[in-house]
């Protein structure tokens, strides 16, 4: 598990923001993300993700892209996207997708 947030990078670029509240059951989730993690990686474009849940079930991940038809192409992946109405049908209660065009970026890191 990854303690740093995704290091800046030079805008513009794109991210797609999904804030999701899940359902009891996740049967076969954890598989199903791993493997949307594999073929994510694999595109052109894509940047990276940050992703968290809090204690009381709420979940945010941020997917960063070089631009959007990098984001096109995931969205458009046939495994993704069986994916996804797994999702409506079994693991998600709720969720919402923001995608914007990142203008600004600057990160920190202290060295001490």
């Amino acid at each position: 598990m990854t303690t740093q947030p995704v290091a800046a990078f030079e805008p513009p670029y794109v991210m797609a923001v999904f804030t999701s509240v899940r359902t009891a059951d996740d049967t076969g989730f954890d598989e199903r993300n791993d493997r949307m993690e594999e073929i994510v990686q694999t595109i052109p474009g894509y940047l990276g993700y940050e992703s968290a849940r809090n204690p009381g079930g709420l979940g945010i991940t941020v997917a960063y892209f070089r631009d959007h038809e990098a984001l096109t192409v995931w969205r458009e992946n046939m495994e993704h996207q069986a994916a996804m109405r797994k999702g409506r049908a079994d693991w998600y209660e709720s969720y919402t997708l923001h995608v914007a065009t990142v203008e600004r970026s600057h990160g920190f890191v202290r060295n001490d």
